[in-house]
């Protein structure tokens, strides 16, 4: 049986009105007036809507609320209406109407039902022509998103079409999802990874930077030091831009913007003129980057909702490790009038931490012949870059210590990429 809500600014009716619409299919759900259209529609879910006697502006005012899509066939029965009008009606979403002499107020049922089932046939007409069209919109949506995650697959792995392709629709099947849902999780993998990726780099560059710093105080290498400095700088710029345009949950974007204000102090101890007193001061300054960075990839990490991005981070926290054992090797060297401070202290500290995460690593499940070998040589350039640490004082210990660092460092950046462009990264 057809349901519909009566509108209308009055009650009254002839009693023999609505068993006569009954025979003739259709039945009244309800009543309501103007006003109460829309509540009375979303509580009541009827099939059609009929407006009687209604004012016209009051009743488009109303369909307003459904820009012209209203949830039932709708049919008006008021005064007859000039040209501009109708064309009113059919943007309001009316399917069917007709002229009503409101002194008489006799509703004929017959021709009431008459009204009805052709607004009911047009309604489901729109209603089939939406929904083809929802779906071919949903089609061609869900083809971006796997050309984009094709795309993403053959960049990272090196594959063809047809691999990548292979790929989505193995893992659709695996985990009983549409092709397309697979792909959107696939570039959302992707982007995780990369931010914490990211967001690795600015803990590896604070400690660069101060390197750096010391180096050119040692005077080791100055002009090369400046231009990593300069590389450096805009790479953490870089860096907090394509993060700031992250979509971010309350915990993770307050962790970046923690990172943007500790920057800037450190970008401000960096422009002061160098000097032993002022390394102290930028070396603070670039342990509160480490601590905010640190804390903005774990928040990052946890809002990726993925275990295998936690390699990603790991190996990450290799790079900062390296340039953190140079650096504090150096600043112990350079800053003998202050034996009270830490950088000695966390050599041990570092080094045993670089140590955990590497073997955390070499028996990760993600190694590949490539990797391995990629970790062996690690390890080779570690006991290099300890040698340097425990020479320090030396000419050609502060020479490993800056070459070292960043030759390690090098390695552990490649690592991380090839952990973030992983299959089990990117298909998690």
């Amino acid at each position: 049986m057809n349901r519909v809500l009566l509108i209308r600014s009055h009650e009254s009716l002839d009693p023999a009105f609505e068993p006569a619409l009954n025979r003739a299919g259709f039945a009244i759900a309800g009543h309501a007036d103007g006003a109460a259209m829309v509540r009375k529609t979303s509580e009541l879910g009827p099939t059609h809507l009929l407006a009687v006697d209604l004012p016209l502006d009051e009743l488009l005012a109303m369909l307003d609320a459904w820009a012209g899509m209203p949830p039932a066939a709708v049919g008006v029965l008021c005064a007859p209406l000039a040209g501009a009008a109708h064309e009113k009606l059919v943007a309001a979403g009316v399917h069917a109407w007709a002229p009503f002499d409101a002194r008489d107020g006799t509703l004929e049922a017959a021709e009431v039902a008459i009204l009805l089932a052709r607004a009911g046939a047009r309604w489901q007409r729109e209603s089939g022509l939406r929904k083809a069209l929802a779906n071919s919109l949903a089609q061609l949506d869900e083809r971006k998103w796997i050309d984009r995650a094709k795309g993403l697959l053959m960049a990272a792995r090196g594959i063809d079409e047809d691999e990548a392709f292979g790929l989505l629709r193995n893992a659709s099947m695996h985990a009983n999802l549409r092709l397309g849902e697979v792909s959107r999780s696939v570039l959302d993998a992707a982007r995780w990874a990369e931010a914490i990726n990211r967001s690795g780099q600015l803990r590896m560059l604070s400690q660069r930077l101060v390197r750096l710093a010391a180096q050119r105080l040692a005077r080791i290498e100055s002009r090369r030091s400046r231009e990593l400095h300069a590389q450096s700088t805009a790479w953490v710029e870089g860096n907090l831009k394509w993060l700031a345009a992250l979509a971010l949950d309350a915990t993770a974007l307050h962790a970046r913007e923690h990172v943007d204000r500790v920057w800037k102090r450190l970008q401000q101890a960096l422009d002061a003129p160098l000097s032993l007193a002022s390394l102290r001061s930028v070396d603070a300054s670039a342990e509160a980057l480490l601590s905010a960075a640190d804390a903005l990839t774990q928040a990052l990490e946890t809002a990726g909702g993925r275990h295998a991005l936690r390699l990603v981070n790991l190996c990450g926290g290799q790079r900062m490790r390296a340039h953190r054992l140079a650096k504090d090797a150096l600043l112990g060297s350079l800053l003998t009038e202050a034996p009270e401070g830490p950088w000695r202290a966390r050599l041990a500290v570092t080094a045993a931490e670089f140590e955990g995460a590497l073997l955390d690593l070499e028996r990760a499940p993600l190694s590949t012949p490539d990797t391995r070998a990629a970790l062996a040589t690690a390890r080779d350039e570690w006991l290099r870059l300890l040698r340097g640490a425990d020479a320090a004082d030396s000419a050609e210990g502060r020479a490993i210590l800056v070459r070292g660092s960043e030759a390690l460092a090098k390695i552990f950046d490649d690592l991380t990429a090839a952990y973030e462009h992983s299959l089990q990264v990117i298909m998690s």
